[in-house]
């Protein structure tokens, strides 16, 4: 019985190999790579399909079918008929040539005419006798079949086998995918942003020596910071830093880039998500409601706060917040302090403010839309509850766009803090980028622009995992690509 179970899980195991193999063999890339990672299998298998292609009864067909034509009149007609072309086109031309030169050209076409007749003459009788030309990548997806072949080539193919199982798993597949596009997204980024920094009128040496410095000075600040290189010399030497985690050190106060980002990225990051998780737990239930009240004045009521917070500046509703709460109620401090956590209050209400209102009217065109669908009010005719509807029917059906939405503005939002870093005077890493703009200090903007694209990639990512989560036809979809 145990061994019984063991063969079970080892046929198991084998064709999975062997399905997802034929998946990797329509993706010339992932084909490549597979071939590339499991060298010594692929050297030989690739032994076993010469030694087998010898025998192989499709080759034998072919050459029979070569011969008889080449020693048929088929032959000897093409020759004739494609020099009698040459010649005539060598007189059309005038540019007569000899007879030699004629029969050589004549004959070349010939063969390769007679090639390609006999590759046509011998698929017909192979299809007509049911067999099949063997490959070399039928012939590795046979290997692969063999679980004797697998133990055997386990070890060399260790790089191979694992790779098959990722791709196998089709969660992993698409995360690995998404974050190899990711880092394309953010090398275009790293490109672009340098590239205009590197076209401002800016300069930084005289932005930060002053005019009083003189050209010596210029010379020796632009040679020791690189900026005397060329355009491709500073791109490279910037793609090389970030590649590698070493951003170098600021033009202004010499400090570690990567030290200082390291420092500030985390107020950011966390004044944007406590802003996301005030946004879900307002604007979610608010949208349900002014869904499930349409046209009433509770609705009415909803929205238009929701509009208002959607037109009301950041910058001005950060002073209104000093100016009421802090200045004359003196309930909440005006400026950040990392030991208080109160000096989080306003900032995470100002940031989260136009998410809040873009959620909340965003979850009521969305339930709008489901709403009013058959399988709801199928769902209302079985007799279940009003809540269980909303939420189990209604709101999972309606998700799909509210996180769009979510994805998009996180990323806005994480880009966008600077103006309400600045209001409560937060030293994070938009307020820093700000800063750093108009000297230009290129280390110290690449560094933060490439964070912020990063967590925005990891941040897509997890979105797309969760239209997965929450819709099954997307996630049927991911299993057959």
């Amino acid at each position: 019985m145990q061994q019984q179970a063991i063969e079970q899980r080892n046929f198991r195991f084998t064709e999975r190999i062997q399905s997802t193999f034929m998946k990797m063999q329509l993706r010339p890339l992932y084909y490549i790579l597979l071939l590339v990672l499991g060298l010594p299998v692929t050297v030989a298998v690739f032994v076993l399909y010469v030694i087998r292609k010898k025998d192989d009864r499709s080759n034998r067909i072919h050459n029979d079918v070569y011969t008889q034509l080449r020693d048929s009149d088929y032959y000897r007609q093409l020759s004739e008929e494609f020099a009698e072309q040459i010649a005539r086109k060598n007189q059309f031309f005038g540019t007569p040539e000899q007879e030699e030169s004629v029969l050589k050209q004549s004959a070349t076409q010939a063969e390769e005419e007679l090639h390609k007749t006999a590759t046509t003459r011998t698929a017909e009788i192979l299809e007509a006798q049911g067999i099949r030309k063997t490959t070399f990548s039928q012939m590795f997806q046979t290997v692969l079949g063999n679980p004797r072949f697998l133990m055997v080539s386990f070890v060399p193919g260790l790089l191979m086998y694992g790779f098959i199982l990722l791709f196998s798993n089709f969660y992993i597949k698409y995360v690995l995918e998404r974050l190899v596009m990711s880092v394309f997204v953010i090398l275009g980024v790293v490109v672009l942003v340098f590239t205009i920094l590197y076209l401002s009128p800016f300069d930084p040496a005289a932005n930060l020596l002053g005019e009083a410095a003189t050209q010596q000075q210029i010379d020796a600040f632009n040679r020791l910071h690189g900026l005397d290189q060329s355009y491709i010399a500073q791109l490279w030497s910037a793609v090389q830093g970030i590649a590698t985690f070493d951003l170098g050190m600021s033009y202004e106060g010499n400090e570690n880039v990567a030290a200082t980002i390291a420092n500030k990225f985390p107020v950011t990051f966390l004044l944007t998500v406590f802003a996301l998780v005030m946004a879900l737990v307002v604007a979610i239930p608010v949208g349900i409601i002014s869904a499930t009240r349409p046209n009433s004045f509770l609705d009415y009521s909803l929205m238009f706060i929701a509009l208002i917070g959607l037109s009301i500046p950041n910058f001005w509703q950060g002073l209104i917040f000093i100016l009421g709460f802090s200045i004359n109620l003196e309930l909440l401090p005006a400026t950040y302090s990392p030991s208080n956590w109160l000096s989080m209050i306003m900032p995470v209400v100002v940031l989260g403010t136009a998410l809040t209102a873009s959620v909340a009217r965003m979850t009521r065109s969305s339930m709008l839309e489901v709403i009013n669908e058959d399988y709801i009010i199928t769902a209302k005719a079985k007799g279940l509850s009003r809540r269980y509807v909303l939420w189990k029917h209604a709101f999972t059906n309606a998700l799909i766009p509210i996180l769009t939405v979510i994805g998009l503005l996180f990323g806005g939002m994480l880009g966008g803090a600077a103006v309400t870093e600045k209001v409560f005077n937060i030293s994070g890493i938009g307020s820093y980028i700000v800063d750093k703009q108009f000297v230009p200090d290129i280390p110290s903007i690449l560094g933060g622009v490439v964070y912020i694209a990063i967590t925005i990639s990891i941040v897509n990512v997890i979105i797309d995992l969760l239209y997965a989560f929450v819709d099954p036809r997307i996630r049927s979809k991911m299993k057959q690509y």
